[in-house]
């Protein structure tokens, strides 16, 4: 009797994970082929939206007012990079977590990096989200979208199933993207535009977001800088690699810096943490950095560094780097 209880027991189970499985399937229908769209291979999810009626001012006003109130929301890195109102422009980056799975005992997440650009004109506005990358188990495995999520890694040969341990990732970046595809489709109703622009003031938030392009700025010789204009401590300091506005890698050093002198040289001493990556900044002979009070949006100076050698770091250790400054501007 107990055998047989036994038996129809693991029977049910079975049953029951067959069926469960069964409806994953049916309902991973959304994230099947085409779900991750390749353009020239880069993973760009891209979506338009028909404004009919709305002005280009109108739709660029309302889409920068959102994305600076969403990016905002991460508090960190994540910002605008470039607006052009007259072209109908913005491009913006941003950086969070996203959950795989969460319980009392364990949490199961990656850290992902992307970028967001609108381009807006009368009736049409067009968003993309880009530039997709991933840094799972706090950096120690790091992955591209073209290389993890797309049709030919995790898709099946016939492309009817997702492929196991490759699931998760194409589903919660589809969820994740939708996401924002659905926000911004909210936030360009005819409702939600009329409450933006009425609450936006004489001076619109694009012009705003362009106010720190007009402000003061001079520029200084490496010798005139003062240990007080970054204090220890105080802010943030933003690297800055590479000159191409689209591929740029720019990391905060978490650690701190400070400024200096080597063999009678203006320095600027920046400390990435013992779990940041740091590759892009070992490779780079060039590099700026930016430092932004606290509770600022822009920075109050930046310097354009030229990396001397460092001394070798024990592995588990903050990674400190010395950049000779060639340049620097500061804006009031």
């Amino acid at each position: 009797m107990v055998n047989n209880l036994t038996k129809m027991a693991a029977g049910l189970i079975c049953l029951f994970i067959s069926l469960t499985a069964m409806a994953q399937e049916q309902n991973d229908t959304r994230y099947l082929e085409g779900a991750v769209p390749l353009v020239n291979g880069k993973v760009i999810f891209s979506h338009e939206y028909s404004l009919k009626g709305m002005s280009q001012d109108e739709i660029y006003d309302s889409v920068l007012a959102w994305m600076e109130q969403r990016l905002k929301k991460n508090e960190n890195n994540s910002r605008i990079l470039y607006t052009n109102k007259e072209k109908g422009q913005i491009i913006g980056i941003g950086e969070e977590w996203i959950v795989f799975k969460k319980s009392a005992l364990s949490l199961d997440r990656t850290f992902i990096t992307y970028q967001l650009t609108v381009t807006c004109q009368p009736n049409v506005c067009n968003f993309s989200i880009e530039k997709i990358r991933y840094e799972y188990r706090e950096g120690e495995e790091k992955y591209t979208a073209e290389d993890w999520i797309t049709d030919k890694y995790a898709l099946n040969k016939s492309k009817t199933k997702l492929v196991r341990g490759l699931a998760k990732w194409r589903r919660k970046t589809i969820d994740f993207v939708d996401t924002y595809f659905n926000q911004l489709g909210e936030v360009l109703s005819p409702e939600s535009v009329q409450t933006v622009q009425q609450a936006l003031p004489s001076t619109t938030a694009s012009e705003q977001k362009t106010v720190p392009q007009q402000t003061t700025q001079h520029e200084l010789k490496p010798e005139e800088l003062t240990t007080d204009m970054i204090p220890v401590g105080t802010g943030k300091l933003v690297i800055v690699i590479g000159t191409d506005l689209f591929n740029q890698t720019i990391m905060t050093a978490n650690s701190g810096g400070s400024l200096g002198e080597v063999d009678g040289k203006a320095v600027i001493f920046t400390i990435l943490s013992p779990e940041q990556p740091h590759t892009a900044l070992d490779k780079a002979s060039e590099y700026n950095v930016r430092f932004y009070p606290n509770g600022a949006t822009q920075p109050s100076i930046e310097l354009q560094c030229r990396k001397m050698p460092s001394p070798e770091v024990p592995e588990g250790m903050p990674r400190t780097y010395v950049g000779e400054i060639v340049k620097a501007i500061a804006f009031q």
